[in-house]
């Protein structure tokens, strides 16, 4: 028995060594996922708050506030889109510290409240003001979030794995023999999961709805066109990445190489609100990061069509170009 257990170890370990794409992506992706984390949220120290301070310049040396450690200081342009900011929770605090001295505050934000304590500190005769009307949860601002994460790991793994495991088994060898095109295979694949997708996606809406609320003030018909583009833009990236190869570990690490960046930019979690230009440039090459801008556009501020056509126009224009390159650059049979 201990004979036969160690040739077949011997045989596994041979074949994953002499698979190179699958031992290069194993090998690198832990590697370049900690690297690219340690690059982009490395530092001597990291803020815990974001505070917007509503003028062109951010002088350190003018307001002993501006100094606090821990805290990234936001230009603002105008008070509006502070405001509007500080409601979506993207920022703790709005400050304006020219005299007299003004701050406002979302009172459903936690670090809000200590962010107040050391604006009071330093000044404590500004003047407080609380946001204008409803004030929008963390629950409601991550809600979109979780429900993209969703759909990205199901378009993304529940494609990506079955047209892999059907040219391992032979059965896209035998549909070669039909009249059946690439591109008619991809588009039947992409239907599919889509369908199921939507289907999951209303579950978890309602059920979520039902059990904790949470905001929503746009048009059930313009998040569904969301939720469309962007499930038909993930699933035929994901079909784009196992149109030719044959090893599912290959596959699953490339899957990887683009959930992780998806995850940690596309915010999420949090907003990038304050991060360097060319982070928030990267972040909006993914179709997630798109199609979760459209989603609170729309969920958060009552955005209509018009208000969120960048988003869906990427969104579609990825999807045909995805699924596009996908079939031509399908392969049937294992060479």
């Amino acid at each position: 028995m201990i004979r036969r257990l160690l040739s077949i170890l011997h045989a596994r370990n041979l074949e994953f060594l002499r698979d190179r794409g699958t031992l290069l992506f194993t090998t690198l992706l832990p590697l370049m996922v900690v690297v690219g984390m340690g690059f982009v949220f490395g530092g001597p120290e990291r803020p815990l708050f974001k505070v917007g301070i509503v003028t062109a310049q951010l002088d350190k040396q003018a307001d002993s506030f501006l100094r606090e450690r821990y805290v990234e200081f936001i230009a603002e342009p105008d008070t509006a889109s502070g405001l509007q900011k500080l409601t979506h929770q993207q920022i703790d605090l709005l400050a304006d510290l020219r005299r007299p001295m003004h701050y406002w505050v979302n009172t459903d934000s936690p670090k809000g409240y200590i962010v107040e304590k050391l604006l009071r500190a330093e000044h404590p005769d500004a003047q407080r003001e609380v946001v204008a009307g409803a004030a929008v949860r963390y629950v409601d601002w991550l809600f979109p979030g979780i429900l993209g994460m969703n759909m990205m790991f199901s378009c993304l793994f529940g494609v990506g794995y079955v047209v892999v495991r059907y040219r391992k088994s032979g059965f896209l060898k035998r549909l070669h023999a039909t009249p059946l095109t690439a591109f008619e295979f991809l588009s039947a694949q992409v239907l599919s999961r889509l369908l199921l997708i939507l289907f999951v996606t209303v579950i978890l809406y309602v059920g979520i709805s039902a059990i904790i609320g949470f905001h929503n003030a746009g048009s059930f018909f313009t998040l569904a066109l969301v939720a469309i583009l962007s499930a038909l833009s993930m699933v035929a990236l994901g079909l784009t990445i196992a149109a030719r190869f044959s090893s599912e570990e290959l596959v699953g690490g490339l899957l990887n190489l683009l959930t992780w960046p998806m995850m940690l930019l596309s915010g999420i979690w949090f907003s990038l609100e304050g991060s360097p230009r060319w982070i928030q440039w990267i972040a909006h090459v993914f179709p997630l990061t798109h199609a979760l801008d459209a989603a609170r556009a729309v969920m958060l501020d009552g955005a209509g069509l018009r208000a969120i056509a960048p988003n869906l126009l990427y969104l579609a224009a990825t999807a045909l170009a995805f699924l596009a390159f996908g079939a031509w650059s399908f392969r049937w049979r294992i060479d």
